[in-house]
């Protein structure tokens, strides 16, 4: 439901809507587009991603990443990219894509990635929001082949910075932290900034990059656009690269701006709403599109409170084009730029918590955050957004290894037990209880057979395994044969209690089953230690038929 829009959500649309149109036409021209196309990318694909998104405030636009993945898909497949039928038909194709992901729920392989790895590509892409218009507020375009590199060549050539536009982007910051230090201006902190500003350049006559230096803003809507469906078969891998990079984008924004109403997002949501955007987009001269974490986060910065504040950004920046566009051409780009630099720093420091809790965590937790942070500032997106997932199955392998266990249960009296570690060696015509306690994952194995007590003549192992639904690992069946082999040359045996149907199902598939022998898989049942008291009294029997009773 879209509900009642506040005023700082319409103010919050205003900023973002003005923002929206340097930095639309910036990231256009940086690709090799037409710059207008990077500015009516604002309007349709906002409005329509707003209003399907699950996370309320992020905004859907152009974004550089998706920019240049696009121009670099246009070039590979040899198209013409100022066509704008090709354009067309890469921004639907990216949206039929995305909506195809959506429906089959891929989005859920982000819910394993760790908060670690998610906080280092939050903070990446920060980075790379800064890094994209250092030129813009200094006047030197920083050189080197990724933005770490980038950011220390244009800390080193202090020298070349163009004094006028470094003023004026200082002066933006320096307006914008004395509206935000009061608490009532808080929520137009930005708006304040780039008008007083813009106004100051103007009356002073300050020799800076002005937006119209991009391109002229037609006073018009955009107008339907045919996609040209001949290109079809040689984009098709290109718009799911550009998905991929959409997907990665958005992932970032959620988990740093959550909905204000408490409700949750859905990155498969998101991504079906980023999907609708493209296809509504691009058929109104917008070039492929997703979330925006430098958009969300200048919205949340001039007060974004429900998804209105998205719809009114685009309502917003169609609305100055119609009306103003000769005006918004006299914006300076160093105020664009001081501003976005605001940005990315709030989100910079928005995650210092995260990574001091990371930090904290643990060191493998900590290794995984640095690398993906390392990755996002170096790699093409969609190829960071793989090597954090890789990363995090990682850091889910070496924990699981690690805090997989077996632990001796011990009756404490009353129907109660007590846990322990588990001994090193059974004892003879005796019953011992373990509880295992881990995934089954093969990578845990090692920690398993180091807590494996030794075998011993009559002895009776019961292995509770009720938290085990299934075996995704075959070397677990291997290893549980292998023990209940030993234990019967021994003259012992191996009972699995609590076993829960695919288990059983996997146990007589495999023969392990047969290898445990009658009475070895006792079902799990409604009762929590039913299954352990059945194992106990049957393993109770058993001894006493093979051990003598003595005289």
């Amino acid at each position: 439901m879209l509900g009642k829009p506040t005023p700082s959500d319409v103010s919050s649309g205003l900023v973002t809507g003005l923002f929206s149109i340097p930095e639309g036409m910036a990231y256009a021209a940086i690709a090799g587009f037409n710059p207008v196309a990077g500015l009516f990318s604002g309007v349709v694909p906002a409005i329509v991603g707003s209003v399907t998104a699950r996370t309320v405030l992020m905004v859907t636009t152009l974004t550089s990443a998706i920019s240049l993945t696009a121009q670099s898909v246009l070039a590979d497949a040899g198209l013409d990219a100022s066509s704008a039928g090709n354009i067309a038909m890469l921004a639907v194709m990216t949206g039929l894509v995305m909506l195809l992901m959506s429906v089959l729920r891929l989005g859920v392989v982000l819910s394993f990635v760790s908060n670690a790895v998610m906080t280092g590509f939050s903070v990446g892409i920060a980075v790379q929001i800064i890094t994209g218009v250092l030129k813009d507020a200094t006047g030197y375009q920083p050189h080197g082949h990724n933005k770490l590199v980038q950011l220390g060549d244009w800390a080193v050539h202090l020298g070349s910075w163009q004094l006028a536009a470094t003023l004026v982007a200082a002066a933006t910051v320096g307006v914008w932290a004395l509206a935000h230090a009061v608490k009532r201006l808080r929520t137009v902190a930005l708006l304040i900034a780039m008008v007083v500003v813009s106004v100051a350049v103007a009356a002073l006559g300050t020799d800076v990059e002005l937006v119209k230096g991009i391109a002229d803003i037609p006073s018009a809507l955009p107008h339907f656009t045919a996609p040209d469906w001949s290109a079809f078969p040689h984009l098709l891998g290109g718009a799911v690269s550009i998905a991929l990079v959409g997907l990665a984008q958005a992932a970032g924004i959620a988990p740093t701006v959550p909905n204000p109403d408490g409700t949750r997002s859905s990155v498969n949501g998101d991504f079906a709403a980023q999907g609708l955007a493209n296809v509504a987009g691009g058929l109104f001269q917008s070039l492929p599109v997703g979330g925006s974490l430098s958009r969300t986060g200048v919205a949340v910065s001039a007060g974004a409170r429900t998804r209105w504040a998205g719809i009114f950004s685009g309502l917003w920046l169609a609305a100055i084009v119609l009306t103003l566009a000769p005006l918004a051409e006299h914006i300076p780009m160093p105020v664009i730029g001081g501003l976005i630099i605001v940005v990315g720093a709030e989100l910079v420091t928005g995650k210092i918590p995260d990574i001091r809790l990371v930090l904290k965590t643990s060191p493998l937790s900590a290794a995984a955050m640095a690398l993906t942070f390392l990755g996002t500032t170096q790699l093409p997106l969609q190829q960071a957004i793989i090597l954090g997932a890789v990363l995090s199955l990682l850091l889910y392998c070496a924990q699981a290894a690690r805090q997989s266990r077996l632990l001796a249960l011990e009756p404490a009296g009353d129907g109660h037990w007590r846990s322990a570690a588990a001994p090193a060696a059974l004892n003879p015509g005796q019953v011992t209880v373990l509880d295992y306690n881990g995934v089954s994952l093969f990578a845990e194995l090692p920690r398993i057979e180091q807590d494996w007590p030794a075998p011993a003549r009559d002895a009776v192992l019961i292995l509770v395994v009720r938290n085990l639904p299934d075996v995704p690992s075959s070397a677990m069946v291997k290893l549980l044969r292998r023990k209940a082999d030993e234990l019967h040359r021994a003259g012992g045996r191996l009972v699995l209690a609590g076993v829960q149907s695919p288990l059983a199902k996997i146990a007589t598939d495999t023969g392990l089953a047969d290898h445990l022998g009658p009475g070895g898989i006792v079902p799990a049942t409604g009762v929590l230690f039913g299954p352990l008291e059945t194992a106990l009294d049957e393993a109770e029997s058993w001894i006493a038929a093979r051990v003598p009773t003595a005289p």
